[in-house]
């Protein structure tokens, strides 16, 4: 059996009485080490996106249709689950200066075998594999929220999730110009080069903060998940609403390079240069994000997370609209990205203020949830777009997001008059 050193105190649920693990001054945020986290987040997270805008050209080249192209934005989401589920909590207990770099290290034999793959099947094994390395975006998430003064924390972690959210994107337009000149496969050679960069600069540049625990077996680790989502009502409130969230997200994003390559009926006929110049769109409405962190910390949380599904909700209509103009299409996005990522800080802000020593546990239950999501609305969006092309999917998505406001209706109402960052008190 496999055994992790953990305090018996890391697997508490009162905050009040967790010890939330080293934080000397030496560790202290600077400009340089949240920089290092937030491209750190958004490389790893991004491999999971540098084939989303090239699935037409990948499914000519491997002759599969487009349903099952989606797959491989599927298997990689299957693969960032596992890695969430198995290997994330391990960042409570582990050094994570090791720890990252040996994933990103990871990260560049899938992404080198996924170039390399001479037919769909290695392929799919190695976006599956790229995935389950890509979870070391969650583990520098918490361990910017340990580094981080309790004042600065949303700020911190919206700018850091702002690096995770500019990596998805951002790979889309990476992706798509490099592809116009040198095809599919060079983007993840590309993309596995920038990993190792990474890999290097974090051991390098993070502080060494020791394991923030030690004591327990690994096995106990895993149970000690299930108990924090069976001990707070708002961690399972957040993982609803999360997986309502990165479904709506991951249903845009997949469907949207069938739209702009012209498949199904779509009078749009970009080349794969184009389509990856769209994930800009994505990237102006990510950098809204440390506003709405920096109104998370004022206490806020409640009122920014309603409106964050009011403007999902909104967004959807212009979506629609973006079918027949690309004026329209291009500010949706811009639109639906911002409400995205307010709803994931929101979600996030909230489930971190649980319990300051299970960040990294509560980050694997939330997360399992949140890419579970992404890959039922992958899954979703190649089959919908197949059947009824862009307005179909947009149908499902205002389905799902009038879902998520009547869930969060009913879940705010039994949050406290005066719960700030967390939606309950411990």
């Amino acid at each position: 059996m496999v055994i992790v050193s953990v305090s018996t105190t890391s697997t508490s649920t009162n905050s009040g009485s967790a010890n939330p693990g080293p934080n000397p001054a030496s560790a202290r945020l600077t400009r340089l080490l949240v920089f290092v986290f937030a491209v750190t987040a958004g490389s790893s997270v991004g491999g999971l996106y540098y084939l989303q805008p090239l699935l037409h050209e990948v499914a000519g080249g491997l002759r599969i249709s487009t349903a099952t192209a989606a797959l491989l934005v599927s298997a990689s989401q299957v693969g960032y689950v596992a890695g969430l589920a198995l290997l994330v909590p391990l960042g409570d207990f582990l050094e994570r200066r090791r720890m990252v770099p040996a994933l990103l290290a990871a990260s560049v034999v899938a992404l080198g075998l996924s170039a390399a793959a001479p037919n769909f099947p290695i392929l799919l094994i190695g976006m599956f594999v790229t995935g389950i390395t890509a979870s070391a975006a969650q583990v520098v998430i918490p361990w910017a929220a340990a580094l981080a003064e309790p004042e600065r924390r949303g700020q911190i972690v919206g700018t850091v999730m702002s690096g995770l959210l500019l990596g998805i994107l951002s790979s889309r337009v990476l992706s798509g110009v490099i592809a116009q000149f040198s095809g599919w496969r060079t983007v993840l050679v590309v993309a596995a080069a920038l990993q190792l960069v990474m890999s290097a600069s974090v051991y390098l540049l993070t502080p060494v903060t020791g394991r923030p625990a030690a004591g327990e077996r690994y096995r106990e680790v895993l149970v000690s998940i299930l108990t924090l989502i069976r001990t707070h009502p708002a961690l399972r409130h957040r993982m609803a609403l999360g997986f309502i969230g990165m479904a709506c997200f991951s249903m845009v994003w997949t469907s949207l390079a069938f739209l702009l390559a012209g498949a199904h009926g779509s009078s749009f006929h970009y080349s794969q240069f184009v389509i990856g110049l769209f994930g800009i769109a994505g990237v102006a409405g990510a950098l809204g994000a440390p506003v709405v962190g920096r109104f998370a910390d004022r206490g806020h949380l409640r009122v920014v997370t309603t409106l964050m599904w009011v403007v999902l909700l909104a967004s959807w209509g212009l979506l629609a609209w973006g079918g027949y103009s690309i004026v329209a299409l291009i500010v949706a996005l811009l639109v639906f990205d911002f409400g995205i990522q307010g709803v994931q800080l929101s979600n996030q802000s909230a489930i971190y203020a649980l319990d300051p020593a299970a960040r990294s546990r509560l980050t694997t239950a939330y997360m399992v949830s949140y890419f579970l999501g992404g890959v039922a609305g992958s899954v979703t969006a190649g089959a919908a777009y197949e059947s009824g092309g862009w307005a179909l999917v947009c149908e499902i998505g205002v389905a799902a997001t009038i879902l998520g406001c009547v869930l969060w209706a009913v879940f705010s109402r039994h949050i406290p008059s005066g719960a700030t960052t967390a939606d309950t008190p411990d």
